[in-house]
């Protein structure tokens, strides 16, 4: 669509309702994880009905609002540093051709992310737990975190390829057709 109110609106709702998700991490504080992905999942909306341009403004709207809105600092910073432009991202890197190339390139993002949030978390934020766990359990644990969080971040990027499918089969036609 080319009607710029149109983009505002939507990017006001999108935005809105990623505020949400962020504020609801200082009441559900278990949910730190999930409701930064739900987020996220909130930009293919944006990223489908306009372009993915827009959901990237958007998403910078969202991540420095987030900051400020959320609580939980930390469920603000996997959501600006992994989980809100993933979804932006993700339909340019479905475009690589070659499989192994495709997964390869997935998990130098997802592992660079999770090692930046991990890094600011400690560095800027100050919250040192995460530190100070590794000390106590060895390097070994840093290594099965990691294997952790890639496990979630593939499972999210194969979750997102469903809720897009989901989201142009059953609720976009629906939703155009009420207007």
């Amino acid at each position: 669509m080319d009607n710029i109110s149109y983009k505002v609106a939507l990017g006001g709702i999108i935005s809105s309702l990623c505020l949400l998700c962020m504020f609801l991490t200082g009441i559900f504080p278990v949910l730190y994880i999930t409701l930064p992905m739900i987020a996220g999942v909130l930009m293919i909306i944006i990223s489908v009905e306009v372009n993915s341009r827009w959901a990237f403004v958007t998403f910078i709207a969202t991540s420095l609002l987030s900051v400020f809105v959320t609580f939980d600092k930390e469920a603000a910073l996997l959501y600006i540093m992994l989980f809100g432009h993933y979804p932006i991202i993700k339909k340019y890197l479905d475009t690589i051709k070659i499989k192994l190339l495709r997964f390869i390139t997935k998990i130098i993002i997802f592992n660079t992310c999770i090692i930046s949030e991990i890094f600011i978390t400690i560095k800027v934020l100050g919250i040192s737990e995460f530190y100070e766990e590794i000390n106590k359990k060895g390097s070994i644990y840093i290594y099965e975190f990691l294997l952790i969080m890639n496990f979630i971040c593939l499972s999210y990027d194969y979750s997102l390829k469903g809720i897009f499918i989901l989201y142009n089969k059953k609720l976009k036609p629906r939703l155009r057709s009420n207007y």
